[in-house]
């Protein structure tokens, strides 16, 4: 299986509601695995789950206080599998009431940090936080389908589970691969696959079941997240490819379950086809002569 520096994995921001000690702490532990967020109010961080700018909440127990309960469990009743922390730094009266308090409205994770080998807890934390998206489970597993699955193979699935990349189009998955878009689906139309239309369909389903995961987020937001030109476009792609309406898209179908539909579909029957394709090109060395390469600081994850 390729390995994880080859698969460009992005950094999950994390939305923080911290003390200013505690920002230049956290700060620190998340070197080089997320990006801090640092907020003041709840409502900073509701805005960042809705527009899904992080994928973890850290909450302060010294700053709770100064928050509403109401809108902390709100957050988690909204945002189920977006995990949320309370991170302990000092002990004040008031810190039993509040951590308890916390517990009772849906966050179960406590780090405590008074003790240096806390930080390394949340740095542990925060790294395997990391290795659980959406996109390395898909990759993992497709990995574990697909044994020995050739280096130009493996890009295209990349491709598809990339979020940076927000690759929506054939033509624009052909670019990252460099070749022209009719090129890429004659390749997959010859070995008898499913047209890359639909891997990269399918795809996107995945994405929006796992966003639809969280109660909080809209069809018209996951729509948007998407880059669907509107949210009546998204639900006709949904209407198209799964034969059902949005809303009973959302009821049937979570992220992992509609990953095993991908397989189902697209992968399982495909097995000995996939291990052995090359899209990027027909055969070793084989370059289409009216193709000029495209640059290749363009083709990046």
């Amino acid at each position: 299986m390729p390995s994880d520096s080859k698969r460009g994995l992005p950094r999950i921001p994390v939305s923080t509601i911290l003390t200013p000690l505690e920002r230049s702490s956290v700060d620190a532990a998340a070197h080089g695995l997320c990006d801090a967020l640092h907020r003041e109010s709840l409502e900073e961080v509701l805005s960042d789950l809705r527009q899904q700018k992080a994928g973890l909440v850290l909450i302060s127990v010294t700053r709770y206080g100064s928050q509403s309960s109401a809108r902390v469990a709100a957050m988690v009743r909204e945002f189920p599998r977006v995990p949320a922390v309370a991170l302990l730094t000092e002990t004040q009266n008031s810190t039993p009431h509040t951590t308890l308090a916390l517990g009772q409205l849906g966050i179960r994770t406590l780090v405590d940090a008074r003790m240096p080998a806390g930080w390394q807890t949340l740095r542990n934390l925060l790294a395997s936080q990391g290795s659980i998206d959406l996109q390395r489970s898909a990759l993992t597993q497709i990995s574990l389908d697909l044994p020995g699955v050739s280096k130009d193979c493996w890009r295209f699935f990349e491709l598809l589970f990339d979020t940076s990349s927000r690759i929506s189009t054939v033509r624009q998955l052909a670019r990252h691969l460099n070749i022209l878009p009719s090129t890429l689906m004659s390749r997959f139309f010859r070995v008898k696959l499913p047209a890359p239309k639909r891997y990269l369909s399918l795809a996107r389903l995945i994405r929006a079941a796992r966003l639809f995961e969280n109660p909080g987020l809209s069809v018209a937001r996951v729509a948007n997240h998407l880059d669907y030109s509107s949210p009546q476009s998204f639900g006709r792609h949904v209407c198209t490819m799964m034969k059902v309406s949005p809303v009973k898209f959302r009821s049937t179908y979570d992220g992992q379950g509609m990953l095993q539909h991908f397989r189902t579909e697209l992968i399982l029957p495909y097995v000995e086809v996939l291990c052995t394709f090359r899209p990027s090109a027909a055969y070793p060395g084989w370059i289409p002569k009216s193709h000029k390469p495209l640059r290749t600081e363009n083709a990046s994850l």
